[in-house]
């Protein structure tokens, strides 16, 4: 998982609008109370009135052949101010807040614990005690900021306790998306932890949603897009009973969509791919290789209906380098050799322009292990 997650619709790139903010409204700036955040009494709204402009807009002028990697939210990961209740590690929320002794800084617990020295002041760190009142008033932040994205999705004039709404003008998205944004955070700093926490809970928003609206294709989307950064959680975390139960749900809820959505096809066969993985990884070679068989039936079936996406096509022929290579190591030898040579002429087959380096590199790096595997045989 990367500070920019792999789960976005194409069509978001394409259209240049993301679809969860699209029909959203600017808060109006005489609400009462809105201009003020309860965190830092500060005034947001005219601070960040140029810097809610959606992310996904920037990706319409790209190469249509190629396929961007967008949060399934449609936001990015550098939307949300560092603030009092941010750790200064991970730059996320606090997660289970620390405080080092003896100069009082805090932090997550499992970012401080990888430190000698404050990494604020430099002073060495004698001991870490927890801060449970800290991290209550965290939880308080993410309840309100959810119940307060509730209430202006609905049109209301208070929030549900009847007081005025207050509007975090800087964390200005729904709590999936801000949930998502706070554990790209935190996994990229290494506080796995800390994202799996957070990912856990949209996941369980996500499956409320779904109990009264079980055929909406978008919160299926983003059910999968969740499940699959849980599996990279616990993957990283040594879990590998527990990814692949993450894996195999993603795959269950992606299975669901329009095959036509080509960043949602490659996330599904990612997820079946990262099971056969582990399977093979395990020693269930039979296993594994089922996985890859379906991860691959994906992607050919992408590839006859978008042949000219150089990344569907590079992603084809790993998909057949990773069966033929279970293949050899069942000693099937002859069907070893037929898919490693399938996965060359996909490759060698494939032109990419000068603007296309990133993908060029990615095919020389597929296609000199292919080479080397026949030259092995």
């Amino acid at each position: 998982m990367s500070s920019l997650c792999p789960f976005a619709k194409a069509g978001t790139a394409a259209g240049g609008v993301c679809p969860m903010k699209s029909d959203k409204k600017q808060p109006d700036k005489n609400v009462s109370g809105a201009a003020t955040c309860p965190v830092t009494g500060k005034n947001h709204i005219a601070e960040n009135k140029e810097s809610n402009t959606d992310p996904a807009g920037e990706e319409s002028a790209e190469d249509p052949r190629v396929v961007p990697a967008k949060c399934p939210f449609g936001y990015d990961s550098n939307t949300f101010k560092l603030g009092p209740l941010s750790c200064m590690v991970c730059q996320a929320l606090l997660h289970d807040a620390s405080k080092c002794t003896p100069c009082m800084h805090k932090f997550c617990k499992a970012c401080i614990s990888r430190f000698k020295d404050c990494p604020l002041c430099g002073a060495d760190v004698e001991g870490i005690e927890p801060d449970a009142e800290l991290q209550a008033l965290v939880d308080r932040f993410i309840n309100g900021h959810a119940r307060i994205k509730r209430s202006l999705a609905g049109g209301d004039n208070e929030a549900a306790d009847g007081k005025s709404k207050v509007i975090y003008e800087d964390v200005s998205m729904e709590r999936g998306a801000f949930l998502v944004q706070q554990a790209m955070r935190a996994f990229r700093a290494q506080n796995i932890e800390s994202a799996k926490s957070r990912l856990s809970m949209c996941a369980e928003d996500i499956r409320e949603e779904l109990k009264s609206s079980e055929d909406n294709l978008d919160l299926c989307s983003q059910l999968g897009a969740v499940l699959g950064m849980l599996g990279d959680c616990c993957r990283t975390l040594g879990d590998a009973p527990s990814a692949i139960t993450y894996y195999e749900e993603s795959a269950e809820f992606l299975l669901k969509l329009p095959t036509k959505d080509l960043e949602l096809v490659h996330t599904l066969s990612v997820s079946l791919n990262k099971v056969g993985d582990l399977r093979y990884y395990d020693g269930d070679l039979q296993s594994a290789r089922s996985y890859y068989a379906r991860s691959l039936d994906v992607r050919r079936n992408s590839v006859k209906e978008h042949s000219a996406v150089a990344s569907q096509v590079i992603d084809l022929a790993t998909s057949l380098a990773k069966v033929a290579d279970v293949d050899r190591n069942l000693g099937n030898e002859e069907a070893a050799v037929e898919g490693f040579e399938e996965a060359i002429q996909c490759l060698e087959k494939l032109k990419l322009d000068s603007e296309q380096a990133g993908l060029e590199q990615r095919r020389r790096s597929v296609l000199d292990f292919l080479q080397k595997q026949l030259d092995d045989k």
